[in-house]
């Protein structure tokens, strides 16, 4: 019989959280999240027992569609799963980071005199690989990531020790949908570069310098079909080995750096 270790630890703020062996904050009970709700802490996602009914639950649940969180029913053997304390039908997990807005991180950069250039995240759920791309992205001068609010990695504190805590300083912006915000992104004057290998158009062949949208997708799936459909061009990262593809966070650093070369280039 496995058993999972887990232990009780008091924030800073007074919030008691469970940590389990993945190091995931996360708090429970419904009270509990209601108040951290109404407090504004961060929080990553709510799961909810599929079961689970009530007045109490209702007035949750209203809170965070207020608040735009997204909300995964599942059964409560996966909240058993999950911690071993009475969490009442209801986890939330505890963001590590606060999240921005990337309507202000655009047009801050667009204030500052300089062209955006911004990473969008399809679907890239391992921690490890997001924390690893975030320190890239931090080092380069990337002024912003985006990633949906389901389908992407947890950012707990694992994503923030990988990124050598370039989360501490890098904007994310979490969005609802990937589609409507690529949408306006390209409204806002941002040119969408898809980074897929189902093109034989290579990298260096883009022009990079303009405010840019560098769309990447998980190393299983790639780009989406339907965020392909909105690029303005598509690009690939070079292969010559025996290995055809890459991990998505060397990919993604690989085509950041080649968006630096070019506007340093550009400036010099």
């Amino acid at each position: 019989m496995v058993q999972n270790n887990h232990s009780m630890e008091k924030r800073k703020d007074g919030f008691l959280i469970d940590k389990d062996e993945d190091q995931k904050d996360f708090i429970f009970g419904i009270r509990p999240i209601m108040e951290a709700l109404n407090a504004d802490r961060e929080i990553d996602k709510i799961l909810v027992n599929k079961e689970l009914k009530g007045d109490l639950l209702k007035e949750l649940l209203a809170i965070a569609k207020e608040k735009k969180l997204p909300v995964t029913k599942v059964p409560d053997t996966k909240l058993n799963r999950i911690t071993r304390k009475n969490h009442q039908g209801v986890i939330a997990y505890i963001s590590s980071i606060a999240y921005a807005s990337w309507e202000n991180v655009v047009d801050s950069t667009f204030t500052k005199g300089e062209a955006p250039l911004i990473l969008m995240l399809d679907r890239v759920t391992d921690v490890r690989n997001f924390g690893a791309i975030a320190r890239t992205a931090e080092v380069a001068g990337v002024h912003g990531i985006i990633i949906p609010e389901k389908s992407s990695a947890q950012i707990n504190s694992d994503a923030v020790k990988t990124s050598a805590g370039a989360l501490n300083f890098l904007p994310v912006s979490r969005v609802r949908n990937l589609y409507y915000t690529l949408k306006d992104l390209k409204k806002s004057g941002l040119k969408v570069v898809g980074v897929t290998e189902k093109t034989d158009r290579m990298m260096y062949a883009a022009d990079l310098t303009t405010p840019t949208v560098l769309v990447m997708g998980s190393e299983e799936d790639g780009v989406s079909d339907e965020l392909l459909g909105l690029c303005d061009e598509f690009v690939k990262v070079p292969v010559h080995g025996q290995i055809e593809s890459l991990n998505v966070s060397v990919a993604t650093g690989i085509v950041i750096y080649e968006a630096i070369r070019q506007r340093k280039q550009a400036d010099s």
